[in-house]
């Protein structure tokens, strides 16, 4: 018998055929990744999504290097707003959400623009803490906030960095353009509710025309006369439930003093814990200096 020659047996055969090709392998990872993808996708959108902290807006409860877990689910979840891993809008579409977002509640939300920029270039996510809701009229009195007339106790972590009160004068960065407001003393001034009439003038326009345009409308002046949407008026009805959003640093936050409301269909979500912080402005190749700036005390923290 010559010895060159192998016998293969049933299972040999079987075992043979059954040895999946490499393009087989291929498709079938990539349909595995596909679907890990969909359920990340799927999971960002509507349910849960991390949010890293760039600024010190928000210390002493946040600091820059925390990273969040923020609940979407419970202010309804949408489909994608950017095409992923971009910053290219796309149109989404938003669920109902299970409740209203609450007074001194903080929350993460699409920036709306600097104070004279009717969309947000680049697009980007913002984190404040909501002062007012629609409809609510806010003061800021030597930094102490008042909603519809009653002091709101400051967050348990405010923080101050000046020394001193600013005195009443006009802010030329502050929202709305052309009133005598700045940071510290602010308002009064009545958050937009969808519905609210708002009374136009030669006089008062430059407070509400960016707000206007944000609300997808068009603005032009003729002969001394105001025309939104080509026609001719003294009045504007505003389309949208609005917030009010600033940051527990107070000092130091640019928030809706400085570049106005927040539409309350734009929240995205609610933070719920701290899962990971470090500082963020060591680089990578700094990996030792990196790793032993964790802040493992704050793993685990609540946002309140």
């Amino acid at each position: 018998m010559n010895s060159n020659v192998h016998y293969f047996t049933l299972n040999e055969i079987f075992m043979k055929q059954k040895e999946p090709k490499p393009k087989q392998t291929f498709l079938q990872w990539l349909r595995e990744m596909a679907s890990v993808f969909g359920i990340f996708l799927v999971l960002n959108s509507f349910v849960i999504a991390s949010f890293e902290v760039p600024t010190g807006s928000m210390m002493n409860e946040i600091l820059p290097g925390d990273f969040l877990i923020v609940n979407k689910f419970i202010f309804g979840g949408t489909t994608p707003r950017t095409i992923p891993l971009t910053d290219i809008r796309v149109p989404n579409f938003k669920f109902p959400a299970l409740r209203n977002v609450q007074r001194n509640e903080v929350i993460v939300f699409e920036f709306p623009g600097n104070r004279d920029e009717v969309k947000a270039n680049p697009f980007a996510y913002y984190l404040k803490r909501c002062i007012a809701l629609a409809g609510d009229t806010l003061e800021i009195r030597q930094r102490k906030v008042y909603v519809n007339g009653e002091f709101v106790p400051f967050p348990r972590y405010v923080n101050f960095e000046q020394s001193g009160s600013l005195p009443n004068y006009a802010d030329p960065r502050i929202f709305p353009k052309g009133e005598f407001f700045n940071e510290q003393n602010y308002g009064p001034i009545r958050i937009p509710k969808q519905g609210d009439v708002i009374q136009l003038t030669m006089n008062t326009i430059e407070h509400w025309e960016t707000f206007i345009l944000r609300e997808k409308n068009t603005i032009d002046f003729r002969n001394g006369k105001i025309f939104v949407n080509g026609n001719e008026t003294s009045t504007y009805t505003v389309k949208r439930d609005y917030l009010f959003g600033m940051g527990d640093n107070r000092d130091n936050s640019l928030d809706s003093r400085f570049w106005g409301f927040i539409p309350e269909e734009d929240v995205i979500g609610t933070p719920l814990f701290l899962y990971w912080s470090w500082d963020p402005d060591l680089p990578f190749t700094q990996l030792v200096d990196k790793l032993a700036s964790i802040r493992l005390s704050r793993v685990g923290n609540l946002v309140k």
